[in-house]
């Protein structure tokens, strides 16, 4: 009796630090501002992100927003074969950032630190990261999330190649991009002072 209590407390401890790394997607993902209130420390871990990269916090949640709409173990899509049977998915795409496998091998060997793509402040540093790369390589803007993301979807040498001028819509969810991280920046400069502030008490 005893040792199935244990195990049983070993998978209820487990799952609920699988639940505490992954949370489910904010209520209201339209809203920067009730976001960050609902999970404040993806406000620190955006703060962070933004202070060490330069990338301004609502071009790393827009570009995220369109990737992943915040779900930690988003991935792509199967093929199907016969338009029936789930196949294999399209890209090595997962996470927060669906970031590649290849793009998150570079980015954790540059970095010297190992991180997971299904956890959020991982993920939001990656961002910053690779726009950084993109605002260094092909003279991108920091604050235009639009050439960004096409950047961010198509490679940086993809980008300043042009290979996207031909996919209208490609062009057309850039510009999505772009309204949603103008949107972001316009409510976070009305509410970033009233949100929780980190403390040395935080561990998580």
């Amino acid at each position: 009796m005893k040792k199935t209590t244990f195990l049983f407390g070993v998978l209820l401890c487990s799952a609920l630090l699988l639940t505490a790394c992954a949370p489910k997607p904010p209520k209201n993902q339209n809203d920067i501002c009730e976001i960050f209130r609902e999970y404040p420390g993806w406000f620190w871990a955006a703060q962070a992100s933004q202070a060490r990269w330069g990338i301004p916090i609502s071009v790393q949640m827009a570009i995220m927003y369109q990737e992943s709409h915040f779900q930690g173990n988003a991935k792509p899509a199967r093929k199907k074969v016969l338009w029936v049977v789930p196949w294999s998915r399209p890209s090595t795409a997962y996470g927060y950032s669906q970031a590649l496998d290849g793009t998150w091998n570079e980015y954790t060997t540059e970095i010297g630190k190992e991180g997971f793509r299904s956890d959020f402040d991982t993920a939001i540093d990656f961002l910053g990261w690779y726009c950084h790369r993109a605002h260094l390589r092909a003279g991108i803007p920091v604050n235009n999330a639009y050439a960004l993301y096409l950047a961010y979807h198509e490679g940086i040498g993809g980008y300043t190649r042009g290979v996207y001028k031909n996919q209208e819509w490609l062009i057309t969810i850039a510009k999505r991009v772009q309204h949603q991280s103008d949107l972001y920046h316009k409510q976070i400069l009305q509410c970033q002072h009233s949100l929780p502030k980190k403390s040395h008490w935080n561990l998580f």
